[in-house]
C-alpha cells in the first residue's frame, strides 16, 4: 500500500470521509502537509521509550478480530536496534499465545505507550517479525530481570506520532511517587 502522507496509515478514507462528515478534516489535511507523522525513531521518541517499562500491543487475526495485550518489564526493556526497528524480549507469560499467532496470519501491531505523569503518550504503527534467536535474545536480556525469554518481537515502524494530553489521567508508580515525596 502506497502512502501519500505517513498518516494515512491511520486516516484511511473511510476514517477521512467521517472526518468530512464531522467537521475535522481540513485540519488534519493542513497537519499532514505542514507536519506529518513520523516513519523513523527519532531521538525524542528514543528518550521516550528508554524510559517506559510497559506499553499495550495491539495485533489482529486474519478475520480482523482485534486482542491488546499489555507488555511490562525493567525501564527500556523495548530497545531501539536503530532508526526503524525495535525489538523486546518476550517473556514467558500465560502461554496463550494470542498475540504470536496472530502475527503468524497477519504482521500489523500498534504499540501504545503511555507517561501517565507528564499526560503523553506515543502511538507506534509497525510490523511485526517473531524471531527465535538464542544471539539476539541474549542481546535483549537485562541480567537484573530473571524472566525466561520465549522468544523476540521486532518491530519495523512504518508511524508514530505524539498524541495530545487531553483526558490523561495522572498517575504514578510507587516509585515515581516515592521520588515526588523526597
Amino acid at each position: 500500500m502506497s502512502l501519500k502522507y505517513v498518516s494515512d496509515i491511520a486516516f484511511t478514507e473511510s476514517v477521512k470521509s467521517r472526518q468530512e462528515e464531522m467537521g475535522s478534516r481540513e485540519a488534519y489535511q493542513n497537519m499532514a502537509e505542514r507536519r506529518d507523522w513520523q516513519s523513523t525513531i527519532t531521538e525524542q521518541l528514543a528518550h521516550f521509550i528508554s524510559q517506559r517499562d510497559s506499553f499495550y500491543m495491539a495485533s489482529s487475526n486474519a478475520e480482523g478480530q482485534p486482542y491488546i495485550q499489555h507488555r511490562g518489564g525493567p525501564k527500556g526493556f523495548l530497545k531501539i536496534l536503530d532508526q526503524h526497528h525495535l525489538a523486546f524480549a518476550d517473556f514467558s507469560g500465560n502461554r496463550q499465545y494470542i498475540s504470536v499467532g496472530n502475527f503468524d496470519e497477519n504482521n500489523k501491531v500498534h504499540l501504545f505507550l503511555m507517561d501517565y505523569p507528564n499526560r503523553r503518550r506515543i502511538k507506534i504503527w509497525g510490523e511485526v517479525k517473531v524471531i527465535d534467536d538464542q544471539e539476539i535474545m541474549d542481546k535483549l536480556k537485562d541480567n537484573e530481570y530473571d524472566v525466561p525469554i520465549e522468544r523476540v518481537i521486532k518491530i519495523k515502524v512504518t508511524a508514530w506520532d505524539v498524541n495530545c494530553p487531553q483526558h490523561i489521567q495522572q498517575r504514578y508508580t510507587v516509585e515515581e511517587f516515592e521520588h515526588l515525596q523526597s
